[in-house]
């Protein structure tokens, strides 16, 4: 089981308001925004706190 389509719709970057994409193959959701945080996605959930992305 992935991330959900409809949820990867609806999700935008916390910190910069960017549009994110999903990386299945490394289980990362990154923004395309300003920012280009990579946020970790565990158990199929994605985990979208500031504290927990890797920052470019």
């Amino acid at each position: 089981m992935a991330v959900s389509e409809r949820l990867l719709e609806i999700l935008i970057c916390p910190n910069c308001h960017g549009e994110v994409v999903y990386h299945e193959q490394q289980s990362i959701i990154e923004c395309r925004g300003e920012c280009r945080y990579r946020y970790p996605v565990r158990d199929d959930i994605p985990v979208m706190l500031i504290d927990e992305a890797e920052k470019p």
